[in-house]
């Protein structure tokens, strides 16, 4: 009876609405997978469930993952930040020697009897690091030499290790995540000018003079979102497809399982365009609740990053919601046409046990500072009853 009573407090004492917002996403993850992977998972194994049963393992042991992380004091991080970043970056340089695993053109996995991604393992790494490196002098961040400089020397690092693979949307991520957590840190706007300026600098010159550069894909890549029917063979071909999937569905969708471009004229449906299958499917309607539940899961991790018991705890809560949102904005941009088309996972619903696995730990992690914050809560108020007495 006490034991059943201790449990009853501590799923109190964490944040119930992020478990259940990460409980309904994974779930209905793993149906869309099914939905969507039906016809390519008979194409490739002769089974329709191959990819259903592989995210359903991924979603199981990943809810695992999520209540050890739940479980550990996330100060424990802290210390071994340094650590874990440098084994994200041998991982990633890894990928460059005989054990990466070449696939559509892009270097991305390491196989060793099993599947790493570095670039999703890079993700959690760096928020980690940012964020204990910050916490560490709340004034570091004030000095260029001492807190800028160093941050952006890790964006320019890893960044550039990932875009090599090559894998753009990844790098955009990192970057966006360090960028994120120095903002939540006390960046002064003038750092955030510059860098914009560099950066809409940099994709006009790829635009005018991509071709003189040796940079012709990325230009095309960057052009191509703005008229996908113009290339609709070739750079604009999966894009297109995203489209009228999602035209297809209009108000209400066509139906559960119903979706026609899944029938192998989308590209890895599954994946990173799992977007544009639900939205043929459920219609503007099911995109809507989708949306909706991102929204609320964002808002109660901001809670969660605003009311955490110390300034680490904050800035590494920040920095998953920051991963989380910034994955989620990017997906629907892409599977939307407003940017250029970028292999990014949508968070808790594509498939893939890498990514999957790092957003539930992730959420973990947010729990824990959850139920750090209720509990010092708790110990504080009990403190002022006693002094009023």
């Amino acid at each position: 009876m006490k034991l059943k009573g201790k449990r009853i407090q501590n799923l109190r004492q964490s944040d119930f609405v992020i478990i259940a917002m990460v409980t309904i996403l994974v779930i209905f993850g793993v149906v869309m997978v099914f939905s969507a992977s039906y016809y390519k998972s008979i194409n490739t194994s002769g089974s329709p469930y191959d990819y259903l049963i592989r995210q359903g393992i991924f979603a199981v042991t990943g809810f695992v993952l999520m209540a050890l992380c739940s479980r550990i004091d996330y100060h424990i991080y802290r210390w071994l930040s340094i650590l874990i970043l440098l084994v994200s970056f041998v991982l990633l340089i890894l990928l460059f020697t005989p054990l990466g695993a070449e696939e559509n053109g892009a270097t991305r996995a390491i196989y060793v009897g099993f599947t790493i991604m570095p670039g999703e393992i890079a993700k959690p790494a760096v928020i980690i690091f940012t964020a204990a490196f910050l916490a560490g002098d709340p004034k570091r961040i004030l000095s260029f030499t001492r807190g800028v400089l160093p941050l952006l020397l890790l964006m320019v690092v890893f960044g550039g290790l990932i875009i090599k693979q090559p894998n753009l949307s990844t790098a955009i991520t990192v970057c966006g995540i360090i960028a994120g957590i120095m903002f939540l840190a006390g960046l002064q706007w003038r750092y955030i000018l510059i860098a914009g300026g560099l950066g809409a600098a940099g994709v006009t010159a790829l635009i005018l003079v991509g071709d003189k550069i040796g940079a012709s894909h990325w230009k095309e890549r960057i052009v191509s979102f703005m008229d996908p029917f113009a290339d609709a063979m070739d750079e604009g071909f999966q894009v297109v497809q995203s489209l009228l999937a999602l035209g297809s569905g209009g108000l209400f969708g066509v139906g559960l399982g119903k979706s026609i471009q899944k029938n192998l004229y989308l590209p890895e449906p599954q994946n990173d365009f799992i977007l544009a299958i639900i939205g043929e499917e459920l219609g503007f309607v099911g995109l809507l609740a989708l949306l909706t539940l991102f929204c609320v899961l964002l808002w109660r991790c901001f809670h969660v990053c605003l009311n955490a018991p110390d300034r680490f705890g904050m800035l590494l809560a920040g920095g998953i919601t920051i991963m989380i949102g910034l994955q989620l904005i990017l997906n629907v941009a892409v599977v939307t046409s407003s940017m250029p088309p970028t292999g990014v996972a949508l968070p808790f619903i594509s498939y893939g046990g890498n990514a999957l696995w790092i957003f539930m730990a992730c959420s973990g992690i947010i729990l824990n500072i959850s139920r750090q914050s209720t509990a010092q809560t708790a110990v504080t108020k009990k403190e002022k009853g006693k002094q009023k007495i």
